[in-house]
């Protein structure tokens, strides 16, 4: 399977129709979901029928470059979940999200930092991008740290999405990262 990008200690590639379960055993452990939906998991038969046909759709639409990306441990080979760096559905292709969900057993290992990382060079050095944002429950501060960490700045607050609203500290809603190619030369 083609690597999409190597850090010292992770491959990020594309999803495959077949990693579905990946998908499903992430998004079914309450803790990793606990500020996108309240602990609730998603529904296998929505990640079979919509995420999955969704996130490889993507790969079309921009071409290879951008969008969803499973990231394994080179040392093993162990899924530990996914980055994403991908623009808005209609927004400008210079200016993308960058996110990730990462199973619980990757957590704490500097792995969203160093893979997040990576992804802003790509994104700046390679992929002709002016502006990366992040997005967050206000009370998530493990990734509100991997942001300011990565020489993101808070750029404003967010709603909380109906949808979201039974998620833990919904009622201070989101904050927004960003950084510019500018700002991130200057690190």
């Amino acid at each position: 399977m083609e690597t999409y990008l190597e850090t010292e200690r992770l491959a990020l590639r594309h999803f495959t129709a077949d990693d579905a379960d990946l998908l499903i055993e992430l998004d079914s452990d309450p803790a990793v979901m606990r500020y996108l939906s309240g602990s609730i998991p998603t529904a296998p038969e929505l990640i079979r029928e919509r995420d999955l046909p969704n996130i490889l759709a993507g790969y079309e639409k921009w071409d290879g470059d951008l969008g969803l990306f499973a990231a394994h441990e080179k040392d093993g080979g162990a899924f530990i979940g996914w980055f994403l760096l991908r623009p808005e559905p209609a927004g400008p292709r210079d200016e993308v999200e960058l996110g990730y969900r990462l199973r619980q057993a990757a957590w704490g290992k500097g792995y969203a930092t160093e893979g997040s990382r990576a992804l802003l060079a790509k994104a700046f050095m390679e992929l002709g991008v002016h502006t990366v944002w992040a997005a967050t429950m206000s009370v998530n501060h493990g990734s509100r740290n991997i942001m300011e960490k990565l020489g993101m700045t808070l750029a404003g607050t967010l709603p909380t999405p109906p949808d979201m609203e039974r998620v833990e500290g919904s009622e201070f809603g989101g904050v927004r990262y960003e950084i510019a190619k500018e700002q991130w030369e200057q690190q």
